[in-house]
């Protein structure tokens, strides 16, 4: 499952020609998505103390930022979350690269929204349901999608 110069200048790979690049990546992208959010609620959790156990009243704003900053900071890196590392999936711009830091923040900027207004969450998780490369909401607007980390 590796990825030819061509794909990679051409754009993502086509999920009909070669469907191995989208298998089972709803799963394993909730999959993560768990992982992510225990991690980040262990983060803002050990952040807590260096509030002055202030943190403790406002622990859903602290994990909002934590999160917004732990996904930034992995995207920017390596395209992936440690989530998405342990289940081998990574996000990959319309041109096929991988993102830069300006496409992470985009990215990350567009998952919070979502996770804010309720309504655009279930848009994106139906997207994913229903959409061939079973991009989310935030995908669809930066032309961006989720494909299994290729060998």
């Amino acid at each position: 499952m590796t990825m030819t110069a061509q794909e990679h200048f051409s754009g993502l790979p086509d999920p009909f020609t070669e469907p191995q690049f989208y298998e089972r990546v709803r799963t394993k992208r909730l999959l993560a998505w768990i992982v992510d959010s225990i991690l980040i609620a262990v983060l803002s959790a050990m952040i807590v103390p260096f509030t002055a156990f202030t943190g403790l009243f406002f622990f859903p704003f602290l994990m909002l930022v934590t999160g917004f900053l732990y996904r930034w900071w992995t995207l920017a890196a390596s395209s992936s979350t440690w989530g998405m590392r342990i289940f081998a999936i990574e996000l990959r711009s319309q041109d096929g690269s991988r993102f830069d830091n300006q496409t992470a923040l985009l990215h990350t900027a567009g998952y919070t929204v979502s996770v804010l207004v309720s309504p655009l969450q279930l848009v994106s998780a139906l997207l994913m349901l229903i959409s061939t490369r079973k991009q989310g909401l935030t995908d669809h607007i930066l032309g961006t999608a989720m494909i299994r980390k290729p060998l």
